[in-house]
């Protein structure tokens, strides 16, 4: 696989005209305001293990989103009957940390060509999402996801669904900080510590101190 900070480069160069004076006004003017990112990339507990991490995050909750059932359970998701996918909502300081550079994270840091599925998760609860915000983050997306694909970055075509944010609903408590809380739990042993230790190996620059 190519690597994609590279892509992300292309990515930039190929946006920054159109772009340019909306990030300046935001650093300028709106620095100390921040912002939200939606994303959906498998089990919540991986995804906020990473993201949390990242310099720039102020919060990150654990949820649900894209799905047409109000305040659905853990147990209700994991069914997949109610639309809903694995979701992490990201408050983040644009100043510090803009939403290309949390894309950049999102895409390495699962395969978003497996539909409904990340390694052995099945079911739209775990499909790629990108539920955006704004017009801006749209675009930027479906951008970004061009760009991978032409460039050829993954095998096969990106199946991540762009879509308009609708709602974001909280995890039960026991879902929040998991990581953090289970370090020794057999999931986070198998299967979050090979992730983590993979993007704290790529991304330290972009980390909390």
């Amino acid at each position: 696989m190519k690597k994609i900070l590279l892509i992300l480069f292309v990515f930039v160069f190929t946006i920054t005209n159109f772009y340019a004076q909306s990030i300046i006004t935001k650093k300028t003017k709106m620095s100390d305001k921040l912002e939200i990112a939606t994303l959906a990339n498998g089990c919540f507990w991986c995804t906020e293990a990473i993201f949390q991490r990242l310099n720039g995050v102020e919060k990150l909750t654990s949820g649900y989103s894209g799905g047409k059932v109000k305040n659905p359970s853990y147990s209700e998701v994991t069914t997949g009957e109610t639309g809903h996918a694995e979701a992490i909502q990201i408050q983040f300081n644009p100043s510090v940390i803009t939403f290309q550079e949390i894309l950049d994270v999102f895409f390495s840091t699962h395969d978003p060509t497996t539909l409904n599925r990340q390694g052995y998760d099945i079911g739209t609860q775990y499909r790629s999402a990108i539920f955006y915000h704004s017009e801006e983050q749209k675009d930027i997306a479906e951008i970004f996801i061009k760009v991978l694909n032409e460039a050829k970055v993954f095998e096969k075509k990106i199946v991540t669904e762009v879509t308009a944010f609708d709602a974001f609903y909280e995890a039960e408590n026991y879902h929040q900080n998991y990581y953090n809380n289970n370090r020794n739990q057999g999931y986070c042993v198998a299967v979050i510590n090979p992730k983590l230790e993979k993007f704290i190996k790529k991304y330290k620059d972009k980390l909390k101190k």
